[in-house]
């Protein structure tokens, strides 16, 4: 198999996610920038990044990067590119773009010259002079960046939070790539309880659950590069078998859901249906101020209403209020807020313990953690009294 270098794009904040997610397949040797991971694979770490990644956006095959002022730069060097070994002769290649503080700002312009360019060298290569692009589908991107060109072919298709369950939506949905990203900020783990306060649409609790049964994101669904000629269909049968393997869907969970929106529970119910999750979460409607756990050690994780709209905020403090009075009630917790509001710890009533910048779609947020105390450890054995109580155990049978 080649040596790949692939980007996995996430939203600002949570690129250090998406490189502890790609070491925990093995890709550890990551570049971390603003909105992307750059990393080295072959053609199966394709399929297994696209199953995998909870909190990418998408996975990218990266071309070629240079510098580029002029359209006369930008034409030569993409040509130079061997776009052969990835695009067979009937491909259906697309070109989109994108310039951020360059000189090369007419993206239109751009996408028109890197298609020129791939379509000279294809032509040279494969003898022909017109492309009926009839095949599989190849989405070329040529991003600008201070004067930087990167060339890349997307290998996901659809962003990767469509897992394949929400097929409705509510209000002001959560992405579930933010969702993930936010429960693994969290160190939830699958042995304590996990309350929603606000679940809406049912995306943290859903996420939650795919993640103590180390179910791979993208098992029930199809990625655009499963139709290349390049990845062998034995390859991606392979990820999924692997993926399938280390599935744990039987596990007892403790994952609860709660709204005072009877339309959105009803959504989040249809999503874990869909998810094949029914019984492995329950969702209650439930005001915040009567949200009660049995459970000495948990966490709530949460996404509360913003109050963007101008007279919504008094009613938003009111909720934030409740939150915190829950919190209270469960001296052994730890609560993770993300939020557009400004210092929510003062309606909470505790200094929050870490917080670090998140955008929810195109709002500014922060990501409050409020932390517990850690469950205390069961005392060892003595192993001097263990085998004394074993032996006069066994005398006295």
């Amino acid at each position: 198999m080649s040596k790949l270098e692939l980007i996995a794009t996430s939203a600002f904040g949570i690129e250090s996610i998406v490189a502890r997610e790609l070491k925990n397949l093995g890709y550890d040797e990551a570049k971390v920038e603003n909105g992307k991971v750059t990393f080295s694979a072959d053609e199966l770490g394709i399929c297994r990044t696209n199953l995998w990644l909870r909190s990418s956006e998408r996975v990218l095959l990266k071309m070629g990067e240079f510098s580029a002022t002029t359209f006369e730069e930008l034409f030569q060097q993409t040509k130079a590119l061997p776009w052969e070994n990835w695009l067979p002769i009937d491909a259906e290649f697309p070109v989109e773009g994108k310039s951020i503080k360059s000189k090369l700002f007419s993206v239109s312009d751009c996408q028109a010259i890197v298609k020129k360019a791939i379509v000279e060298r294809l032509k040279e290569v494969y003898g022909i002079s017109w492309f009926q692009e009839t095949g599989a589908r190849y989405k070329v991107e040529v991003a600008l960046l201070k004067d930087v060109a990167t060339l890349t072919i997307d290998t996901s298709g659809p962003g990767l939070h469509k897992r394949g369950y929400r097929r409705l939506a509510g209000q002001a949905p959560l992405k579930e790539t933010l969702a993930a990203a936010m429960i693994q900020l969290s160190y939830w783990k699958a042995d304590r309880a996990l309350i929603d306060p606000f679940c809406g649409t049912g995306t943290i609790p859903i996420e939650a659950a795919m993640i103590a049964q180390n179910r791979a994101p993208g098992l029930k669904r199809e990625f655009i590069s499963e139709k290349w000629s390049n990845i062998p269909e034995k390859t991606w049968q392979q990820a999924r078998e692997e993926a399938h393997d280390l599935y744990h869907p039987d596990l007892d969970l403790h994952i609860y859901g709660s709204d005072i929106d009877p339309s959105a529970l009803q959504l989040a119910r249809a999503h874990a249906e869909d998810a094949g999750l029914t019984d492995k979460i329950f969702f209650q409607k439930l005001p915040v101020s009567e949200v009660r756990s049995r459970f000495q050690y948990g966490h709530l994780i949460t996404n509360p209403p913003y109050g963007e709209r101008l007279g919504e905020l008094e009613d938003v403090k009111k909720l934030y209020q409740d939150l915190g009075h829950i919190f209270k009630a469960l001296p052994t917790w730890s609560l993770h807020v993300i939020t557009s509001l400004k210092k929510p710890e003062d309606l909470i009533g505790r200094p929050w313990d870490k917080s670090r910048k998140l955008y929810n779609g195109r709002i500014e947020c922060h990501y409050f953690q409020f932390f517990g105390p850690k469950p205390l450890r069961k005392p060892r054995p003595d192993p001097l009294t263990t085998i004394e109580t074993q032996s006069e155990e066994n005398a006295d049978s």
